[in-house]
């Protein structure tokens, strides 16, 4: 494998972090669009060029920024994500910020994905110089009950995000709403429908809601394309796609560390090999490492049972978290792990999760990290 990039978004702008084959030696760029809001930051893997930006800036607003030199220039999108406009005297729907990023399917080059708050989604058909929203959810008839009105959900506000698509169907279409649940179309993003069995929503006075859930984040595994794992509110599940059902598979974690968080990530070659990052999850919900002693944890049987990874890590008094696009993982043999904690520190592991490193310390809080595998 070559070199890699571990591209950072946060709060006062983004980053990127180069690193060489080994992993041993790292170099971190100037921010990028300091003092604005970066949601999210990914490389097109189809071209290994261009390269996306969701930010919300103080003057221009929610938008989206696109470079195809590896982040040495950017330029705003022309036409960025927007819902329509409302006729007279309706209220309509405004993007307050894109937060989700997804490159289409590999056969589609050109294809992006977006995911806004409030939740809509949003496509492009041109590598992300203009956006048009996905009618057959934005104006969904079903749309108003799944999000419900205005801002509800999460302290930032509802978002759309875990936008996957099927490996084997560019027409196979998932996303993930904060709160709402979790959807799958299987006609390009037309039609929709829940997918939410077995999915616990202990917020709702209803037993087993069709929707109304809030996952925190999705994965597909592209080797294993009908199995899913999910990172809720409520829990850590599976689900096999032809039983249709969750399982929750975080009833294997440790009762005293418990099984709430937001980001899950995957092997690249194991699909039964998933790390999450547990966060306190009590009733007053402080999202922070539990007992101030922040640690991930791996399964390499499919949830079954659950290994803590904490050697390198703050042993005590580490009071911070990782959010639902703040970890990631690259190809390497073995796989390199990587994440970014709302303190501001890029943390790194060259062997799986065994031991962890500080990359990077004293950068804006981190909202989110994608690993770039680079040609040179």
């Amino acid at each position: 494998m070559g070199p890699l990039a571990v591209l950072i978004g946060s709060r006062k702008g983004a980053f990127i972090l180069r690193g060489d084959r080994s992993r041993r030696a790292w170099k971190l760029s100037a921010p990028i669009l300091l003092g604005n809001i970066v949601h999210h930051l990914v490389l097109d893997p189809r071209d290994g060029r261009t390269m996306l930006m969701a930010a919300r800036t103080g003057h221009l607003g929610p938008t989206i920024f696109r470079s195809t030199d590896m982040g040495r220039s950017w330029k705003e999108a022309r036409r960025p994500p927007a819902f329509p406009w409302a006729a007279e005297g309706q209220k309509g729907l405004v993007v307050d910020h894109v937060f989700w990023l997804s490159p289409g399917h590999p056969s589609e080059t050109g294809v992006w994905y977006a995911g806004s708050s409030p939740p809509g989604l949003f496509r492009s058909d041109d590598g992300g110089v203009t956006w048009e929203g996905v009618a057959g959810f934005n104006e969904h008839p079903m749309r108003s009950s799944w999000v419900g009105e205005g801002q509800q959900g999460p302290p930032d506000g509802a978002t759309l995000h875990s936008i996957l698509i099927d490996p084997r169907d560019p027409s196979h279409i998932y996303l993930g709403i904060s709160a709402g649940g979790f959807f799958e179309s299987l006609d390009r993003g037309a039609g929709w429908k829940p997918l939410n069995k077995g999915c616990r929503a202990d917020f709702i006075p209803i037993p087993d809601p069709e929707y109304g859930h809030d996952p925190h984040c999705v994965r597909l595994h592209p080797l294993m394309p009908d199995r899913l794992y999910h990172q809720n509110h409520c829990g850590i599940y599976r689900m096999e796609r032809p039983e249709g059902r969750w399982i929750r598979i975080g009833d294997n974690m440790p009762k005293r560390v418990g099984d709430i968080g937001f980001p899950m990530v995957l092997h690249a070659r194991d699909p039964d090999t998933v790390w999450v990052f547990p966060m306190d999850g009590t009733t007053v919900w402080p999202r922070v490492s539990p007992d101030g002693k922040p640690a991930a944890y791996v399964t390499r049987n499919a949830g079954r049972t659950w290994r803590r990874q904490d050697k390198g890590l703050p042993e005590s008094q580490a009071w911070f978290t990782v959010k639902r696009q703040a970890m990631a993982a690259d190809a390497h043999e073995p796989v390199g792990l990587y994440f970014g904690t709302t303190s501001g520190e890029i943390w790194g592991s060259r062997d799986e999760g065994e031991k962890w490193i500080s990359l990077v310390s004293h950068l804006p809080e981190i909202y989110s990290v994608e690993v770039a595998e680079l040609s040179r």
